[in-house]
């Protein structure tokens, strides 16, 4: 399998489960624990994933999300992404499945995006693609789609801890303009126009 053999289309409400699972591995497990609470396990925030990606309004929409898919059209990667401006109307299901399911109060969480840009919210390829270019392949098309959306700028979070990621993203062109602390991590907001 090789990028020139990978499709990126818009997800549908029946990919669901995948592209939640690879949510999941984009935020890291530590980090949707850290939102569930100690009391909750990965599988409960899993639940509360899947009927956000299957929403038609919540940041994690299926609506928001491109998928790379491999000929046999299983998905081996996702980019979620939205208009920043929107954040707060679309994080709304997040936050009254967080209170609904775990408990908790998540209201006051800091904006990790803001007007005028494209935020890259999620982005993760199966372990078994990568160092296939599908990551280059997904952010070119989620830039591609803010321009179609006619937003200035595309942006993301990336955690301090993962220079890896980093360099992706500098060598696509984003540079590093603020820093943001998100799911008890440091990160630094990185953006390309």
């Amino acid at each position: 399998m090789n990028k020139q053999s990978t499709v990126i289309r818009q997800a549908t409400a029946n990919d669901a489960k995948r592209v939640a699972e690879l949510i999941i591995m984009a935020m890291t497990e530590e980090c949707c624990l850290h939102f569930c609470g100690e009391e909750h396990n990965i599988n409960d925030f899993r639940n509360v994933l899947i009927r956000l990606v299957e929403s038609d309004e919540s940041q994690y929409s299926y609506r928001n999300t491109l998928c790379a898919v491999d000929a046999y059209n299983n998905i081996i990667g996702v980019c979620t992404s939205y208009d920043g401006g929107k954040l707060h109307q679309l994080r709304k299901a997040f936050i009254k499945a967080a209170k609904e399911e775990w408990g908790k109060d998540h209201s006051n969480m800091p904006d990790e995006t803001e007007p005028g840009e494209l935020y890259l919210d999620s982005l993760a390829v199966d372990p078994a693609h990568r160092g296939k270019g599908i990551a280059s392949l997904l952010i070119k098309a989620s830039i591609d789609k803010a321009r179609q959306m006619g937003l200035p700028a595309t942006g993301l979070l990336v955690d301090d801890n993962n220079p890896r990621a980093e360099a992706l993203y500098s060598r696509l062109g984003f540079r590093v303009v603020g820093t943001n602390n998100w799911g008890g991590h440091p990160m630094k907001h990185m953006v390309v126009s």
